[in-house]
């Protein structure tokens, strides 16, 4: 992961900081920087996203493709992940330093999404054991400024809302064999709910107490952090410790119910922004990730 050196005063300056709830750029311990969210920027793909926080941009797009359902989820479709971690996003990734970095990252989505409430799977059923949809969901990470999980997680979810998929009939013969049927209007097509797709809160300990949305000078004052899976009702989905650092149960207890507050905020935010650049339909001016 991208990092930053720092002398030992820059550090005790960030964590004194810290601990009187000032950061080093005017920010509260449970504050957000701004973040732009942008949907539909790739045209070749059924949906896609580019989000920057900070000096953190990332561009996410979904492609449905139809395939056959898994053996154990018959009447169900799912969901691939592949992170691709850009060498131009910081020299780190350069050869295969950004392999390891991509397979993390598309294990924590996998966890994220392996329950039934995050996504209908149901609904990307065309018909049981033989036809559904699978949706490959391609993350690339232009750069790296700090807080990369809670990006990633706000452009997956912002890709998904943005993902339209094709309508098809199953036409059955009198024999007996299946035809599928798309649909020529590229309108009539399904949108996924993405009301109960979480979003990570990643909770950095400093000193005696936790930031959300960290910057690289704040991750590098930090010896553990939380990253924490939460929906738009404050329901944690999933949780997990990164960094060589120790947490005890008490500053976990607290980390948790902060990611809870601060991730039912996220959420609002983003559905309000998501539907009002929806409601401007094509009017809307597209900056586009080469923007």
């Amino acid at each position: 992961m991208a990092s930053v050196a720092l002398s030992e005063a820059e550090k005790v300056y960030i964590v004194h900081g810290v601990q009187e709830d000032l950061r080093v750029d005017g920010r509260g311990c449970e504050d957000y920087r701004c973040v732009e969210v942008e949907t539909d920027v790739v045209s070749n793909t059924s949906g896609s996203a580019r989000v920057k926080l900070g000096h953190t941009d990332i561009l996410v797009g979904v492609k449905a493709e139809m395939g056959t359902p898994k053996l154990e989820k018959p009447n169900e479709g799912y969901l691939e992940f592949f992170v691709d971690c850009s060498a131009n996003a910081t020299p780190e990734f350069e050869g295969r330093g950004g392999d390891d970095l991509g397979t993390e990252i598309a294990n924590t989505l996998y966890r994220i999404f392996n329950n039934k409430s995050s996504v209908d799977l149901k609904s990307l059923c065309i018909s049981p054991r033989e036809h559904c949809w699978i949706l490959y969901v391609d993350v690339l990470l232009l750069e790296c400024g700090g807080n990369l999980f809670d990006t990633i997680s706000i452009a997956v979810k912002a890709a998904l809302f943005n993902t339209r998929i094709p309508r098809v009939r199953v036409l059955e013969d009198e024999e007996g064999s299946k035809d599928i049927e798309l649909s020529d209007d590229p309108y009539d097509c399904i949108r996924l709910s993405v009301e109960h797709v979480p979003c990570i809160v990643t909770l950095c300990k400093i000193g005696y107490r936790h930031v959300v949305d960290a910057t690289l000078q704040e991750e590098a004052c930090s010896l553990a952090s939380l990253l924490v899976s939460v929906t738009s009702k404050g329901v944690v989905t999933c949780m997990r410790k990164v960094g060589k650092g120790s947490l005890d149960p008490e500053s976990i207890f607290e980390m948790m119910e902060t990611g809870k507050r601060v991730g039912k905020v996220l959420h609002a935010s983003l559905q309000s922004i998501l539907h009002k650049e929806e409601s401007l339909g094509p009017k809307r001016q597209k900056v586009g990730f080469l923007g």
